[in-house]
């Protein structure tokens, strides 16, 4: 069993900057990615960024040269940065991890942009 606790979200101004992340507990493979999702009120979950074991990063669109997806490795944490943040990044973000056919989702942290 796979567990996920998320941290670092919170409100912040526009252009301002938060840092997320999220420790995974429990049997971890070589095999697995970890990622980040979000969902804004009324709108579908939809991924932000994951990245392999190995290193091999994905990202949509939106945030790309905003956000950077990391891993620790040997302490099974992922983690986003996030710069430039604008208002429609305003969400609540999931940690992901896949492995062995399984999915993870950790409980969600809320991100507000606002002034």
């Amino acid at each position: 069993q796979v567990q996920l606790d998320e941290s670092g979200g919170g409100l912040v101004q526009p252009g301002g900057s938060l840092r997320l992340s999220c420790a995974a507990s429990g049997t971890i493979f070589s095999i697995s990615t970890m990622g980040w999702y979000r969902q804004a009120p009324g709108k579908e979950r939809e991924l932000v960024a994951d990245i392999t074991f190995t290193g091999y990063k994905k990202y949509r669109d939106s945030v790309k040269g905003r956000f950077t997806i990391s891993r620790d490795n040997t302490k099974n944490v992922v983690y986003l940065q996030m710069n430039s943040l604008r208002p429609e990044d305003t969400a609540v973000y999931y940690c992901k991890l896949e492995q062995s056919r399984l999915t993870y989702w950790g409980q969600g942290t809320q991100v507000t942009v606002s002034s």
